[in-house]
C-alpha cells in the first residue's frame, strides 16, 4: 500500500512507541487519527505530525470500553474518511509475580492488549473488504514468541496477537486487505524497560523506537507478515528453541534475561 493520502487509525498514540509510529507514518504522507486515554499526549503527537504536513485528528478514548471503540471508529471516519490502516499499538504490562497481580488487573491487561485490538479490527475490516483495500497492524512483542517469567500474562496476550495475524492473513488472502504483526525486543529510550531504566542483556541487545516505527511502515507498504525488530541473534535463538526448548531457557537464564525480569518484579512489588 502506498501510504500517501491514506487514513491511519493509531491507538496508544500519546506515549511510548506511539509518537514514533505517528511520525514515521506522517513522513510517508498518511493522514492520522490518533487515540489514547489521555488527551494531553495526543495533542503533542498531533502537533508534531502537523508540522510535517500530516492531517491529525485527536480522539481520546478508552479502547477497553465497547462504546468508546464504536465512537472512535465513527469519529475517525467522520474526520478523515474511511479507515485504510489500523495500527493496534496500545498496550499495558506489569512485570510482577503472577500471584501478586490482582485478578481485575489481569483482566484489564487482556482487554487492553488482546480483546480491544481484535474488536477494533472487527469494526474496521468490513469497510476495508468492501473497498478491497486495507491493512491491520498488530504491535506484539518478542515476549509473544517466548514467554518470560514475571511477565506471563503479557506474553500470553502478545502471543495471541501473533497467532491472530497468521490466521486472518490467510482468511483475507486475495481480498485486497491484509494484516501484519511487529515483534520488537528490548527498545531503548521508549517503552517499559526504558522507563524502568534497565538495559537489555547482551545476548538480546536493544533496538530503537525509530527502527520499530520503520518496521510498521515497511510491513504496511510491502505487506510483510511478521517483522521481529531486534539486533540480537534471533535466528540462532529460534533454531535453538526448535531443537531444545529447555536449552533456550538455559541460555536465557545464563545471560541474565530472566534475572532482569525478576529484579524488576522485586522493584515493582516494593
Amino acid at each position: 500500500m502506498n501510504l500517501r493520502g491514506r487514513h491511519v487509525l493509531l491507538t496508544g498514540a500519546s506515549r511510548g512507541l506511539g509518537p514514533y509510529i505517528a511520525r514515521a507514518l506522517a513522513r510517508r504522507g498518511a493522514d492520522l487519527s490518533l487515540t489514547a486515554r489521555s488527551a494531553d499526549g495526543l495533542e503533542t503527537t498531533a502537533a508534531n505530525v502537523a508540522e510535517m504536513g500530516a492531517q491529525a485528528n485527536v480522539i481520546p478514548a478508552d479502547i477497553t470500553h465497547a462504546a468508546d471503540r464504536e465512537r472512535l471508529v465513527e469519529q475517525a471516519t467522520a474526520g478523515n474518511g474511511a479507515i485504510d490502516v489500523l495500527v493496534n499499538n496500545a498496550g499495558m504490562e506489569q512485570v510482577s509475580r503472577y500471584t501478586s497481580l490482582a485478578p481485575d488487573y489481569i483482566e484489564s491487561m487482556i482487554r487492553t492488549n488482546l480483546v480491544a485490538p481484535l474488536i477494533l479490527s472487527r469494526l474496521v475490516l468490513p469497510g476495508m473488504l468492501e473497498r478491497a483495500r486495507g491493512h491491520v497492524v498488530m504491535m506484539s512483542s518478542l515476549g509473544g514468541k517466548k514467554g518470560s517469567p514475571f511477565s506471563a500474562t503479557y506474553a500470553a496476550t502478545k502471543a495471541g496477537m501473533i497467532e491472530w495475524t497468521g490466521g486472518i492473513r490467510e482468511e483475507l488472502r486475495g481480498s485486497g486487505v491484509s494484516a501484519s504483526v511487529i515483534c520488537p525486543g528490548f527498545v531503548a529510550t521508549a517503552g517499559m524497560f526504558a522507563e524502568y531504566g534497565e538495559r537489555a542483556p547482551r545476548i538480546l541487545g536493544e533496538t530503537t523506537p525509530e527502527k520499530v516505527a520503520e518496521a510498521v511502515v515497511h510491513a504496511i507498504e510491502r505487506d510483510v507478515p511478521e517483522i521481529v525488530v531486534n539486533p540480537g541473534p534471533k535466528r540462532l535463538l529460534a533454531v535453538a528453541e526448535a531443537l531444545s526448548p529447555q536449552g533456550i531457557r538455559w541460555i536465557l537464564r545464563r545471560f541474565g534475561v530472566y534475572e532482569l525480569y525478576r529484579r524488576q518484579a522485586d522493584e515493582n512489588e516494593r
